[in-house]
């Protein structure tokens, strides 16, 4: 059945892998990227407006700022505050706010049960017309990755640094995802 779905877009791998993924599932989709004080902000913002013109994909860009800028690691609440951005910036008649969030990271947003959780508070918003997706759930980093480069969108156009540098610091976990991924290529 086809659906609307509002995307998360980051710019990177996982997110631009699910855009291309819902997109041949025969989805509507339309991307969001959200600047919420990241570092990473220009560059993602970047990658995300070039791969979803290459996928023929709409994106939004908003801006959520506050007084602090998020660096590298851990941003409790991050998927969260991103879905909710979703829900309140491009609201849905009907449909899903998907994330290209996979498995084997240490992070809680990106866990079963988090999504469980998410899925169950946007349909609570929406009775029940708006769900939460996240079609690589179960899938490896790796599988996400294989995934993306079977689409032949080119991986150089995508960023994950999550300091925000260019070219990309090489240090933080994105970035050794990263060479861990290509190295094996």
């Amino acid at each position: 059945m086809k659906r609307a779905v509002t995307l998360l877009m980051s710019g990177g791998i996982d997110s631009t892998a699910c855009a291309h993924f819902l997109k041949k599932s025969g989805h509507e989709v339309h991307g969001m990227f959200i600047d919420y004080g990241q570092n990473a902000a220009a560059a993602e913002k970047l990658s995300a407006i070039a791969l979803s013109q290459r996928m023929s994909v709409p994106v939004d860009c908003i801006s959520v700022r506050g007084s602090i800028t998020f660096g590298a690691g851990e941003i409790l609440g991050r998927n969260a505050l991103l879905v909710l951005c979703a829900l309140c910036f491009r609201p849905l008649r009907s449909g899903l706010i998907a994330l290209g969030i996979h498995s084997g990271t240490r992070y809680y947003d990106c866990s079963p049960a988090f999504h469980r959780l998410i899925d169950k508070l946007v349909a609570e918003y929406t009775d029940g017309r708006v769900r939460a997706a996240a079609p690589f759930l179960h899938w490896s980093k790796r599988e996400v990755y294989e995934y993306f480069e079977k689409t032949g969108l080119p991986v150089e156009e995508s960023y994950s640094c999550e300091a925000g540098t260019v070219p990309p610091c090489g240090e933080c976990l994105s970035c050794q995802d990263r060479k861990a991924l290509t190295r094996l290529t």
